[in-house]
């Protein structure tokens, strides 16, 4: 990157506060303008304005009282050594925070929707990738080090619960589940191929909203967008979907009122295994992959840096075993760090490319 680039991008530069006012306003205005112009006053269930601002509320409001609760459990998140060294200052602050935005969604959302069974199914996955983190999170803080439980203990519990919802889903749905809508009103007839598709998604949107959880405010941030996103699109024919998605978003908002730069706490795998799970479930139930792709472009193309900056090192190997980096550092926010671009830069600029990749999604369908 130029020094010409790097200073257009510092022209661009917000505090971590401003870039969060600047977001709320957006999906307010967003959630407001959706419930006027589709009319439905007459239909209080309908309206995911009420719903977004109530979970953003109450979101931010309990933070107030766990985030210093957290502190004093010594929750300290732990360094990476190898990672970027403006980081380090961050060691000791509060991690494990999605235990308290994420049950906060679910319950409004059951609530608002009456516990309907398709919000109940995405309830109990979110919830249970939330676990899944939340294991690593306390093997983590238990060992004070970045290591909790093994890469191969968290994906076999990944799958696990991936495979109880695939078999939910042939249980309640199938063969009906097994159709995907494609833009121009294609259906994707997928027959039982659809179930180790359906792992794989689980299994992959969760680690890679893990992976971008890595500056502050970037996965509370993107997460709002892509949930606020697909819930719009699933208005029409997933209204209890939709209001999962719309509580969701507004509690991600809230929790960004302590994520934001400077964050006083993190969300920890607690939260993003759970976000990602989350976003995956919907997908799915709706057979709207099509859309959770496109909105979970960010998500996709931090996971992608990391394949492809392991593998070009791999296939880069010299005779010493040394291979070379195709990114200065992956996943890809690190990359921009260490190219100049400070943090709410990073994260101002995935939130713009988040928005225009979920109105992208609302159009191409």
């Amino acid at each position: 990157m130029d020094i010409k680039s790097i200073s257009t991008v510092n022209s661009l530069d917000f505090s971590g506060r401003n870039l969060l006012i600047l977001l709320a306003c957006i999906l307010g205005v967003w959630a407001v303008f959706f419930d006027w112009m589709n009319g439905y006053r007459a239909n209080l269930s309908a309206v995911i304005t009420f719903p977004f601002l109530i979970c953003a509320l109450i979101s931010g409001t309990i933070g107030y009282w766990v985030v210093p609760l957290l502190r004093q459990l010594k929750t300290g998140q732990i360094i990476q050594e190898d990672g970027p060294q403006t980081h380090l200052k961050k060691a000791g602050t509060p991690t494990m925070g999605g235990i308290f935005f994420i049950p906060v969604a679910v319950v409004i959302a059951l609530v608002w929707t009456n516990f309907s069974p398709d919000a109940i199914a995405v309830s109990v996955v979110t919830l249970g990738y939330g676990f899944i983190g939340w294991l690593d999170d306390w093997q983590v803080l238990r060992r004070k080090s970045n290591k909790g439980i093994s890469p191969k203990m968290k994906l076999t519990l990944q799958i696990a619960i991936a495979i109880l919802f695939c078999i939910w889903l042939w249980w309640y749905r199938f063969p009906g589940i097994s159709n995907v809508e494609l833009p121009g009103g294609l259906l994707l007839q997928l027959g039982w191929f659809f179930f180790p598709l359906a792992g794989f998604v689980l299994a992959a949107e969760s680690n890679a909203t893990n992976l971008t959880d890595g500056v502050d405010g970037l996965a509370a941030g993107t997460s709002a967008i892509a949930f606020f996103g697909l819930g719009i699109i699933l208005a029409a024919n997933h209204p209890d979907l939709m209001l999962f998605c719309i509580c969701m978003s507004g509690a991600c908002l809230g929790f960004l009122r302590h994520n934001h730069n400077r964050a006083t706490v993190f969300m920890g795998d607690t939260g993003s295994l759970a976000l990602g799970g989350s976003l995956a479930a919907v997908g799915l139930l709706s057979g709207n992959l099509w859309a959770l792709f496109i909105v979970s472009g960010i998500f996709f193309l931090e996971s992608l840096s990391v394949i492809a900056q392991v593998g070009y090192y791999k296939a880069t190997k010299d005779a010493e075993g040394q291979g070379k980096r195709l990114l200065k550092m992956a996943p890809l926010h690190h990359h921009f760090e260490l190219s100049g671009w400070s943090e709410t830069q990073v994260v101002g600029s995935f939130y713009l490319t988040n928005i225009l990749l979920a109105v992208l999604a609302y159009f191409w369908r």
